[in-house]
């Protein structure tokens, strides 16, 4: 369900999302960023292509699952530019309500004047990495040549798979320009590490400076688990098990 925002200004904010997918790494990413910069609710977004199940919050209270639109004010931030921030509980569950989902996100962008989109995801390797790299794609040619300055490996094949794609190649049809980051993960478990490589970057790109604490802290979290996974998977292979999981995978060419 969606209200008017002509009450609401904003100038030509940047679109930001960061949908829920392998790894949690976008999720986790944008979550912070909404949580650092204070930014306020501007519309929840329900919709019968979510899976069929409510979400149980930290203080017990239970709702749909939804996505989310925010926003913040560049007198937030030391950026020129006002942002909407969009997460949410899940991805739609079928192509066609994806496109749907798209179409409605970026029409609330567009009252905005809005013409640069960003969507964080993950590019799942299926190996844990020491420092993750950054992958990227972008609409425009010339976003492409400065990713070297940002430290991002350019993509130049594959697919980027689900919203954080779709998002940035519907915005190229609307004349916004379009930038996908992509945090290298195993996809075995909920990757904070890869979620504070991908956000750093992005607050490189925008100029900006937020309190990373609370992301470092949930990152050693993270490298902890793998610490531990890597010790029981040493343990099965040298008691001649097979390990849980492969050392060296297959490329799936898997990427969200």
């Amino acid at each position: 369900m969606y209200s008017s925002t002509s009450l609401l200004r904003l100038q030509s904010p940047y679109l930001i999302c960061g949908f829920p997918g392998a790894g949690y790494v976008g999720k986790i990413a944008i979550d912070h960023l909404i949580q650092e910069l204070n930014a306020k609710r501007l519309v929840d977004i329900y919709s019968s292509s979510f899976p069929p199940q409510i979400v149980i919050k930290t203080d017990g209270v239970a709702e749909l699952m939804r996505n989310t639109i925010f926003y913040t004010k560049a007198g937030a931030t030391s950026s020129g530019n006002d942002m909407l921030l969009v997460t949410g509980d899940s991805q739609p569950g079928s192509p066609e309500s994806e496109y749907v989902l798209a179409e409605q996100i970026l029409d609330i962008a567009a009252e905005f004047n809005t013409k640069k989109v960003f969507t964080l995801a993950a590019s799942v390797t299926g190996v844990f990495v020491d420092k993750p790299h950054i992958f990227g794609t972008a609409t425009d040619a010339d976003i492409v040549k400065t990713f070297d300055k940002q430290n991002i490996l350019t993509m130049d094949n594959g697919t980027v798979a689900g919203m954080n794609g779709l998002i940035i190649g519907i915005a190229k049809l609307r004349g916004m320009q379009g930038t996908c980051l992509l945090g290298e993960t195993s996809g075995y478990v909920v990757d904070a590490k890869a979620s504070k490589s991908i956000l750093e970057t992005l607050l490189s790109i925008l100029r900006i400076t937020v309190d990373m604490t609370n992301l470092e802290k949930k990152a050693k979290d993270t490298e902890m688990l793998i610490k531990t996974i890597e010790q029981q998977m040493a343990g099965r292979t040298f008691e001649g098990q097979q390990p849980g999981i492969p050392a060296k995978p297959a490329n799936t060419g898997y990427i969200s």
